[in-house]
């Protein structure tokens, strides 16, 4: 299998409560590793753009304005399936029904803000990484 990059943020919630270190702590510990990383400040309209594709959703307004209501740390992984092993640590987008030893189930407080976010495909991944970071800025 080949090795695979994922994009991460953790999002003001998790970070407002300090819990950035915990939660990388869990993504390399189920073996992902982090080659890039930065803590920002998300401006309302890279969060309107970065999430354009969900612009005609009901949440549209709600999830801008939230990760652009203070720190993010935006982070490429990478792994052998580095996309299913972030998922699948992340948990189910609702920290309801997340499944238990999840950073959402963990951390999370509600679907909105769940402190995480990855991509859910390759071609995502791939436009998420290049949105963010500079081949020069990813170091494997």
């Amino acid at each position: 299998m080949a090795i695979e990059r994922t994009f991460s943020m953790i999002k003001p919630d998790a970070t407002r409560r300090n819990l950035t270190g915990a939660i990388i702590k869990i993504l390399e510990n189920v073996g992902l590793r982090v080659i890039a990383s930065r803590r920002i400040l998300i401006t309302l309209q890279e969060a309107e753009k970065f999430y354009e594709v969900h612009k005609n959703r009901s949440f549209f307004d709600y999830l801008t304005k939230f990760i652009s209501s203070g720190p993010t740390v935006i982070q490429v992984l990478e792994a052998e399936n580095a996309i299913s092993i972030n998922r699948k640590i992340m948990g189910a987008t609702d920290p309801l029904f997340a499944s238990s030893g999840t950073v959402r189930k963990i951390f999370g407080l509600s679907i909105g803000e769940n402190s995480i976010h990855g991509s859910d495909s390759s071609d995502t991944a791939a436009a998420e990484i290049a949105y963010w970071f500079s081949e020069r800025e990813i170091v494997g």
